[in-house]
């Protein structure tokens, strides 16, 4: 075997290396300093896609207050975003200006013509 048959498989594992795994362990990195900064008072995120309020944490451990006097206990590791005070949480995408209303919705149409069939 000469250097040059050798030379393509360093250099495809070189170029593997840098561009999947390296990327990965620094993203991994970010994320666990996120986590493990967040303390009581902090809005955060977790991976379901719950917003709430931290009101205690420990190593492993957060209780995160979900509704007004509704607590939760979640491990470090759902907690997947920290929201700044002044950032907008995420829609949940449709919006429907009759939810927030206190109005009643107005009646649907009858379009069974009669019919109870179904």
């Amino acid at each position: 075997m000469d250097a040059a048959s050798l030379l393509l498989p360093v250099l495809l594992i070189a170029v593997f290396y840098f561009l999947l795994i390296r990327p990965q362990q620094k993203q991994r990195r970010q994320m666990a300093e996120l986590q493990r900064s967040v303390g009581p008072g902090a809005r955060v995120m977790t991976s379901g896609g719950m917003f709430a309020t931290v009101v205690s944490a420990d190593d492993d451990e957060v209780v995160l207050e979900v509704a007004p006097g509704v607590q939760s206990r979640f491990v470090r590791r759902a907690i997947v975003n920290v929201l700044n005070d002044d950032s907008q949480e995420p829609s949940a995408g449709i919006h429907d200006d009759t939810l927030g209303s206190s109005e009643p919705a107005a009646p649907q149409e009858d379009r069974t013509n009669g019919d109870d069939s179904r």
